[in-house]
């Protein structure tokens, strides 16, 4: 565990003040900012960011920011999202950072504690969004704020997005990269609510920076026809033709197909595996994997969403009565598709995997394609930089996410998005979305640092 002394003498090598007489902890700024943001149920049952992006774009014009330079935006009040522009001298393009202000819904009845209440126990900060994602939104909130005060003045322009409902339907990111693309234009953006720390009993053992994510597809499979009476059975059953064709996609495997941020992730992470496991992965990264090596990594769910596109079936519905044969029977089916690959030539090959023409296929909305952020050193080099010094000693992985976040559409619109939370998590106790949420007091203050010192180093 990091204490704040070290903080402070490890600030003293990247030329950054130690605090003035009088001056107010970061520490307590950061802390009483993710209280006050905890506070809010901005959920979609509550009303959503109104409320929330109100408050957060007050601490900022209190701070000392022109209200020209702080916005409340988005597509309607329920999606409220804040625009905030830190300027500088305009040397460089600018870069966005990223977080989300509203929560997934916390029913009081199955928390220990008030889910929308701040509470610290036992070394934890416990509430809804202490994780997800309301430490980002603190933390950038926080950190412009103190680098206001500071009179920092960097080369280039910091914009701040903190989007209303990333956790339902994202319309407040889509607004912003396809309304407002000229508001958020920068060189790359680095997203709060990726990426991670992974961590064993407290003790951090790899630095995880999220450069891609897979395109989110759900499909629907229908099978019709004029069906019947239930006494006089027929060969083209509807629900027995869904079915049969459904076993056909269950049994089909996508081909391994490998990224520049996967490679990173199957060579780096190598290291955290049983030696045979360690061996077929660092095979795949070379190219040079047997058939053995693949089956032998098919076998951990967690590397083999990494190297092949996947689709499930996840809904079924048939029939109309019970003495009557089936007139339609259907299906649903979610595919995450690598960024690599075509949209277009998944959803063929799950029609020839079908093989059956009576199964209808469409798509239940249009999917968003997201292709892999670059690895390029003005972004890798100071994310490594700060990590290592910070967390000495821990590797620093990129990971493609199986799930969605809003990086999805800002790569959708050429801003290429690294998700560095910077927070600690350990492996067996993910609790976003959970019960009783909570993350570390130490991990909080250690991503508010890093934050800090990243975006000086930027």
């Amino acid at each position: 565990m990091i204490s704040y002394w070290s903080l402070v003498v490890g600030s003293a090598l990247l030329g950054i003040a130690p605090l003035a007489a009088g001056e107010e902890n970061p520490q307590t700024l950061a802390r009483e900012i993710y209280a006050d943001l905890i506070a809010f149920p901005s959920t979609e049952s509550h009303g959503g960011s109104a409320e929330i992006a109100k408050y957060a774009a007050g601490r900022l014009i209190e701070a000392g920011f022109s209200e020209q330079d702080v916005q409340i935006m988005g597509p309607n009040p329920q999606a409220a999202g804040v625009l905030a522009r830190f300027r500088g001298r305009g040397e460089r393009e600018p870069v966005l950072v990223l977080a989300h202000l509203d929560v997934v819904e916390a029913l009081p009845e199955d928390w220990s504690m008030p889910p929308f209440e701040l509470v610290e126990k036992d070394g934890y900060f416990y509430g809804r969004g202490t994780s997800d994602n309301k430490a980002g939104a603190a933390a950038l909130l926080a950190n412009f704020i103190r680098l206001k005060r500071e009179g920092f003045e960097p080369s280039r322009d910091f914009i701040m997005l903190l989007t209303g409902d990333e956790e339902t339907e994202m319309s407040s990111i889509a607004y912003f990269a396809n309304e407002k693309r000229d508001l958020i234009d920068a060189a790359f953006a680095l997203n709060s609510d990726a990426g991670t720390i992974e961590a064993e009993a407290g003790k951090p053992s790899a630095f995880v920076v999220q450069a891609a994510e897979k395109v989110y597809l759900t499909l629907r499979l229908e099978v019709a026809n004029p069906g019947g009476h239930s006494s006089r059975p027929r060969a083209d059953n509807a629900i027995y033709e869904l079915a049969e064709a459904l076993l056909r996609l269950g049994a089909h495997q996508f081909p391994v197909s490998l990224n520049d941020v996967t490679r990173n992730y199957f060579s780096e992470a190598a290291q955290f595996h049983e030696p045979e496991m360690a061996a077929a992965m660092r095979a795949l990264a070379e190219d040079r994997a047997s058939q053995t090596d693949i089956a032998r990594l098919d076998s951990l769910v967690q590397l083999r969403i990494a190297m092949r596109t996947t689709c499930v079936a996840t809904q079924l519905d048939g029939g109309h009565a019970e003495n009557a044969l089936p007139q339609t029977a259907a299906a649903i089916v979610n595919c995450r598709i690598l960024p690599q690959e075509s949209l277009d030539g998944t959803i063929a090959t799950v029609r020839r995997v079908l093989a059956n023409d009576a199964v209808r296929v469409t798509t239940t909305y249009d999917a968003i394609a997201s292709p892999p952020s670059p690895l390029t050193a003005n972004v890798m080099d100071p994310v490594v930089q700060i990590a290592k010094e910070m967390f000495p000693g821990i590797p620093v992985i990129t990971e493609m996410s199986a799930g969605a976040t809003d990086g999805l559409y800002l790569r959708n619109v050429g801003i290429p998005t690294y998700g560095v939370s910077a927070l600690s998590e350990d492996a067996d106790d993910h609790r976003a979305h959970g019960r009783d949420e909570r993350i570390r007091v130490q991990s909080f203050y250690d991503s508010v640092e890093y934050w800090y010192r990243l975006l000086r180093a930027l």
